[in-house]
């Protein structure tokens, strides 16, 4: 065991059995990790260990470690960065260009244990060998933590994903490159109206952004019922709207709050749209209901392709194990999906950074088959970065609704001549 190990077990130690605080007591833990460093101080003198050559920077990198975040204080507090990957002892980070960088401080399987103990003690949930796998907000609700311990894992392995605090707008978004104008113009509409949207791509591609960003185009007199597992929109609702997230379950099993169950209990208050921040399983059936009870919704799912997903959205339906078949499932999301939005992100402009963006936005036309009729409105042509109107419009009933209640030609929204 390294000094520093020894010295840092030994404050615990007489931390517990003094019952101080870390977040209260943070002078009083200082003096006393002193304390400690002094006596290991002495007993090196008298040979029983090597003398540390700084003993200064062992009490602050100890405090900090007990107090704060050990060495991930300072990355944690640092602007621009965007996820955080903890595998044991290695930490890498990812930054506002989306390059991955390791921490060039030294930091050890304990510390980062201590780190997920400490940014779970603000939160209602455990990781010990009974939930070996916890989800929660951390950081005073800025971010969300995934974090997996043996014997499901190999070692400690946890995702710290920093929230874009920014109030997302789809002018906002034009203006990061993420969206064309008309396109922006179109969804803003789309929103205006009773409509469904589902928002497709891999992790980290934009997709609570963007959603985001539609949700703050919604009518102030819309009542908007958002489910989560953790929550991560930032967003602004109007007074009749709200935000649930689910609960695991206690440590006698019981009391657990799906997110199915979230979706289940919003249907019954009278919502104009339900949002489902991330689609991963069985909640996809309610959608049904939802879509069958007049109800709008959004909601994001990951995917390879705008098409992709909407088999991905039945496939999670399914996971409901109702008795319900593959073909009507098919058919009410057919007859009820307005939209495919897929998001993407890649490597452009020569400079390595990441850029995140529309890449395809996909009208749904109710079925005419048992499987999903569809066609482009917006697209990247290839080898282009700029997103395209195709030239074709949303389905009938969408577009005249959009320009009933909007007042609006569709033509010149999208961009025609």
């Amino acid at each position: 065991m390294s000094a520093y190990e020894r010295i840092r077990r030994d404050s615990l130690r007489r931390i517990e059995e003094r019952k101080l605080d870390p977040d209260r007591d943070v002078d009083e833990i200082a003096s006393l990790v002193g304390t400690v460093v002094d006596s290991y101080q002495r007993s090196a003198f008298e040979g029983a260990a090597a003398a540390l050559r700084d003993p200064g920077e062992v009490i602050e990198r100890v405090t900090t470690s007990i107090v704060a975040f050990g060495p991930l204080t300072s990355l944690l507090a640092r602007r621009g960065v965007e996820e955080v990957f903890v595998e044991g002892e290695r930490v890498t980070f990812v930054d506002a260009s989306g390059r991955v960088q390791r921490l060039d401080v030294p930091v050890s399987e304990e510390e980062t244990a201590h780190l997920v103990a400490r940014l779970l003690a603000e939160s209602e949930r455990r990781l010990d060998v009974a939930s070996p796998i916890v989800q929660a907000r951390v950081l005073g609700g800025t971010a969300r933590l995934t974090a997996v311990i043996p014997p499901v894992s190999d070692r400690l392995s946890a995702t710290i994903r920093r929230y874009a605090l920014r109030r997302e707008t789809l002018e906002h978004l034009v203006e990061l490159g993420a969206l064309s104008e008309a396109c922006a113009r179109f969804l803003g509409l789309v929103m205006q109206v009773g409509s469904s949207i589902l928002i497709s791509g891999p992790p980290g591609a934009g997709k609570t952004s963007l959603l985001a960003a539609l949700l703050a185009a919604a009518p102030p007199a819309h009542c908007i019922r958002c489910v989560e597992e953790v929550r991560e929109l930032n967003v602004e609702l109007s007074p009749q709207s709200s935000f649930y997230q689910s609960r695991p379950p206690a440590v006698d099993g019981g009391a657990e709050v799906t997110v199915r169950d979230l979706v289940k209990l919003v249907l019954a208050m009278r919502p104009d749209r339900i949002v489902v921040g991330e689609v991963r399983g069985p909640e996809a059936f309610e959608l049904t209901r939802a879509s069958n009870a007049g109800c709008g919704f959004c909601c994001t799912i990951h995917a390879n392709g705008a098409r992709q997903a909407l088999d991905a959205l039945v496939a999670s339906a399914l996971m409901a194990g109702e008795n319900v078949t593959e073909p009507v499932v098919r058919r009410v999301f057919a007859s009820t999906i307005d939209l495919v939005v897929h998001v993407d992100r890649e490597t452009g402009g020569g400079d390595g950074r990441i850029r995140r963006g529309v890449r395809e936005v996909l009208a749904v036309a109710p079925a005419l088959t048992d499987g999903f009729t569809t066609q482009p409105i917006f697209a990247k042509k290839p080898g282009e970065s700029r997103l395209e109107w195709t030239g074709a419009f949303p389905g009938d009933e969408l577009a005249a609704r959009i320009e009933r209640e909007c007042s609006v030609s569709l033509r010149e929204v999208c961009g025609a001549p």
